[in-house]
């Protein structure tokens, strides 16, 4: 009963809001037509549903030969790939508005683990390979509120001139796996509606530790991340 309350709640607020974001939605497209590249939708392929890969609708937020550029795969923070409007795009989370459309036609939800590229999905355990995605992705999700700051974290790695990957591998994906697992061990809809309630607060207050005290079970950061 669960799942099925699931997909009618995000079929019906993803609908719902596509139709009052328009007119934010619409200058968007505009803005982004008149500057950078001038292309609006980046598809990129993502790891979703029972390890299926599927196209992921995003804004354009940075130039196309992005991936053969100096840093490839991963976007640090202030990265000088970004378009004109790809920073602010990127900060305010706006440039995910349009997955509304990826939770509509069913490839996501609004709230699950978030859907990583082929290349980041190796990195993680292979346990957890296995079981991250028994759920579909999320626009957010409680491993979307905790790494929030993941752009600055990989980027203090570049400084020190560590490996991202290696980070990633050691560090960020067996603690983001974990994360998850306790997602799903207590999925429900009052769980979803907490995340969705902590991925606003996260937005206004991006400091903020409110949700280790609304979910005092989950699994403790690790000191690498501190």
């Amino acid at each position: 009963m669960y799942q099925l309350i699931k997909r009618f709640f995000d079929f019906f607020v993803a609908l719902t809001a596509i139709v009052i974001l328009s007119p934010l939605l619409i200058p968007i497209v505009i803005g982004l037509l008149l500057t950078g590249e001038h292309y609006v939708f980046y598809f990129q392929e993502r790891v979703g549903y029972k390890n299926r890969v599927f196209d992921i609708w995003k804004f354009a937020t940075m130039l196309k030969n992005s991936p053969n550029m100096t840093g490839g795969l991963i976007t640090l923070k202030n990265d000088p790939r970004l378009t004109p409007m790809g920073g602010f795009l990127r900060k305010t989370k706006i440039n995910e508005l349009p997955q509304l459309f990826n939770v509509l036609i069913g490839d996501m939800s609004f709230v699950g683990p978030r859907p990583v590229m082929q290349k980041s999905f190796d990195q993680y355990p292979k346990d957890v390979q296995k079981v991250i995605y028994s759920v579909k992705p999320g626009l957010t999700g409680i491993g979307s509120i905790i790494f929030r700051d993941e752009e600055e974290l990989i980027t203090r790695q570049k400084e020190l001139g560590n490996d991202p990957w290696e980070f990633y591998k050691n560090v960020i994906y067996p603690y983001k796996g974990k994360v998850e697992e306790w997602y799903q061990k207590h999925s429900s809809l009052k769980t979803d509606i907490l995340i969705l309630f902590l991925t606003v607060w996260a937005i206004l207050l991006p400091k903020s530790e409110l949700h280790y005290s609304v979910f005092k079970d989950i699994p403790k950061r690790p000191a690498q991340l501190s």
